[in-house]
This record gives C-alpha cells, sequence and structure tokens, in this order.
C-alpha cells in the first residue's frame, strides 16, 4: 500500500515517540533500581514504587485526558494542543537527566510520562485526519511497526553510551542525562514533518467559551456512549485486556530486574521485542484486508494470556527472552488493530473526545494493573503473584470484546 505524505508524517510521529516508550521500558527503570539502591531500597520496594508512579501518571491523563480530547476537537484546536502535550513530555525528559535523588526522578518521571501520554491522545484521534476508514487497520499498523523499528536507533546510541559509561570515562548519571537529550531530541525530529502539514478535517465549529463548552460536550458524549451499546461494551472490553498489555510494557524491565536477572541481558531482550515487533506489525495490517479486525485483536489477547501465564513462571535469562520474543509477536497488532477499530465505529468528528475516553480505558486501566502488581507484590512478598493477577485482566477483556462484537455486527444488519 502507498502511503500518501500526510500518513507517512503521521506515522513519523510514532517513530519519536516509540524512543520515549522503550526509554520507560527499560534503561529508566535500571537507572531508578540504581538510584533506589544508593538509597537504600529493596528490590521489593522498588517494583512498588515504580509501578506506583505509572500509576499516578496514567490516572492524571485520566482527568486530563477526555477535556482536552474535546478541547483538541473544536476547529483549529487539535495541533496546539497536541504541540503543548509534546513540550511537556520533551522538557521533561531532558529533565530527568538533571535528577539524582530516587524520589525527585519519579516526580519528573510523571510529569513526562503524563505529557507523552496527553500527546497520544491527540495523535491518535489525528488517525481520522491523515486517512480514509478503508486504510486505517493498515496506516495504524504502519506507524506501530515504523515505530518500533526506528525507535532503536536512538535506544541502540543511549545503549551504548550507558553501558560504555565506563570505557568513554563518564559517570552513570551523565551517561544517562545524555540518553534522556538523545531521546528527546529524537523525538522532536520524527515530530516536526507532521507538524508542518496536519489539518485538521474532522472538528466542531468555535464557540465563544471553547474551554468551558469542553466539559459540556464531554458530559453529553459520556450519555452517548451509554446509549451506543457497541462502542460502550469495546471500551470496557478495551479497559481489561489493554490493561495487562500496558501493565507489560510498564513493568517488564523492572521485574526481570527485580528477579536479580542480568541488566544488559534485559535490555538486549527488549531490543529485540522491538524488531520482532516491526514485521508482526506489518503482517497483522496486512492480514487485516484478508480477515475480519475484530477476529485479529482476539487472537492476540489470547495470546498475551498464554504470555502472562509463561510470565508468572519466568526465572531465567532464557526464559525473559522467549517472553520478549512473544511480546513483539503481538504487541503491535493487538495496539494498532483496537485503535483503527475503534475509530471506524466513533463519529470522525469527535475523535478527539472518543479518543479521550478511549485513554481512560487504555492507559488509565494500566493504572490499576500497575497497582495490582505493586500491592499484591508487597502484600505477599512474592512478585510472581503480583504478575499472575494479569491473567485475570485478560480473560475477562476477551469475553468483553466477543459481546461487544456481536453488538456491532447486529447494529450493522439493523442498518
Amino acid at each position: 500500500m502507498k502511503l500518501t505524505k500526510e500518513e507517512k508524517n503521521w506515522i513519523l510521529y510514532d517513530v519519536g515517540n516509540s524512543a520515549f516508550t522503550l526509554l520507560i521500558a527499560t534503561i529508566m527503570p535500571l537507572y531508578f533500581n540504581y538510584l533506589a539502591e544508593q538509597a537504600g531500597l529493596s528490590s521489593v520496594d522498588y517494583l512498588a514504587y515504580w509501578g506506583y508512579a505509572a500509576s499516578v501518571a496514567t490516572l492524571l491523563v485520566v482527568f486530563i485526558g477526555p477535556v482536552f480530547g474535546t478541547l483538541a476537537d473544536t476547529k483549529g484546536f487539535k495541533k496546539p494542543v497536541f504541540s503543548v502535550a509534546l513540550a511537556v513530555g520533551v522538557a521533561a525528559c531532558v529533565l530527568m537527566g538533571f535528577a539524582k535523588q530516587w524520589l525527585v526522578f519519579l516526580v519528573i518521571y510523571v510529569i513526562a510520562k503524563t505529557g507523552y501520554s496527553a500527546s497520544l491522545i491527540f495523535y491518535d484521534s489525528m488517525l481520522a485526519d491523515v486517512t480514509t476508514a478503508d486504510r486505517m487497520d493498515q496506516v495504524s499498523s504502519q506507524g506501530y511497526a515504523w515505530g518500533y523499528i526506528g525507535s532503536c536507533v536512538p535506544f541502540v546510541v543511549c545503549l551504548m553510551i550507558v553501558l560504555g559509561a565506563g570505557k568513554l570515562g563518564i559517570s552513570m548519571e551523565l551517561a544517562m542525562g545524555i540518553s534522556f537529550f538523545v531521546t528527546a531530541a529524537w523525538w522532536v525530529l520524527m515530530t516536526v514533518p507532521m507538524l508542518k502539514t496536519y489539518r485538521q478535517k474532522n472538528y466542531v465549529e468555535r464557540k465563544p467559551h471553547a474551554f468551558r463548552e469542553s466539559f459540556a460536550r464531554i458530559g453529553k458524549t459520556f450519555l452517548n456512549v451509554r446509549k451506543e451499546k457497541k462502542i460502550f461494551l469495546f471500551l470496557l472490553a478495551f479497559f481489561f485486556y489493554i490493561d495487562g498489555v500496558y501493565t507489560i510494557i510498564d513493568m517488564a524491565t523492572a521485574y526481570g530486574s527485580a528477579l536479580g536477572l542480568d541488566s544488559t541481558g534485559l535490555l538486549l531482550a527488549l531490543l529485540v521485542t522491538q524488531i520482532v515487533a516491526f514485521p508482526c506489525a506489518i503482517l497483522f495490517g496486512r492480514l487485516a484486508r484478508r480477515f475480519r479486525t475484530e477476529h485479529l485483536i482476539t487472537v492476540c489477547v489470547v495470546a498475551y494470556i498464554g504470555i502472562a501465564l509463561f510470565a508468572c513462571v519466568l526465572r531465567t535469562q532464557t526464559q525473559f527472552w522467549i517472553l520478549a520474543i512473544f511480546v513483539g509477536m503481538f504487541q503491535g497488532g493487538i495496539q494498532a488493530l483496537s485503535r483503527s477499530y475503534y475509530a471506524k465505529i466513533i463519529p470522525a468528528e469527535q475523535s478527539g473526545e472518543y479518543f479521550g475516553l478511549l485513554d481512560i480505558c487504555g492507559k488509565g486501566a494500566s493504572f490499576i494493573g500497575t497497582a495490582i502488581v505493586s500491592v499484591v507484590s508487597q502484600l505477599t512478598g512474592d512478585i510472581n503473584k503480583g504478575v499472575a493477577m494479569i491473567v485475570v485482566l485478560f480473560v475477562v477483556g476477551v469475553a468483553l470484546f466477543r459481546i461487544a462484537v456481536t453488538c456491532v455486527q447486529k447494529n450493522k444488519i439493523e442498518s
């Protein structure tokens, strides 16, 4: 499929922000572990505090996402609101390089992740502006695919700097500071093309008090979602199954580190995840031409049930590598196809506010997943029991999703 210029530039933002995603999932938890060890925190407390920080960040987006998503649907507002979220995320990413105390680091991390997560609400909602409904599955999949492989470029640079800090004659703190700057610079560089070409095609007309009006519109949207059974059921299903996905992404490195696995091996394994995810995400996009999107999403969720079960008994470095490969096979597919499937069942002119609701059920849901893992790990003193709770989320998610699919098909028949 030949991509248009707008589609290519939209995809480039996935390449940019994925560098920050990969940093969060790999090097950043290890650096926090380094700061935590200096402060005398235990491995269980380290994992718990990291999980709590991720939970706070996602909870903040739950509150600000729908309102600003609704505001972004106003004519001429989407690009400016997106730019503000981007600026917050990038600035905080750079500032993390100056934090030398674990609590200060976590506070700045929460700000960075909040800006990053908020930018994705507006970015995802732009999909309806840059492409057509029949191309959404493939464009969305291309975004995740190139995001996975493109993020490896700054990651490899950062990895070389961090692992080679001793040979370069620099401290771990300075190496991490450089890594945060490289990631932020890459993020901005990949965003510029989209900012130049993006035009908001679907919108609601601007009113005198746009910000106040956004609160009224979000209230109406909540009421509409309750009436639109197909959207409500999908959001509920998405809440559960994507919760498990994001919890695995947010805590994979922290989990492996808490088990005492080799740090370098963990980083390389997660790099393999990105490489495997690239062709697999494109493959799922192509499969969407031949098979129904809802069937492919179901396959991905069921696969994640197996992944979560395997994570419960994970003990060795080799097992972590196997886990990383399987995550890479299905991670892009479940995210990309969920995004495009949702974009096709919602009103295009209200995509910002509806994607704001999706974020409540997505990254907002990971507040519960990371919190559950953290709390159960601390209460039982067993990290694996905390991870086992993720299985339940996937099981409930796939059951609700199949009910939502039935509802969507019924509506199509009636119409």
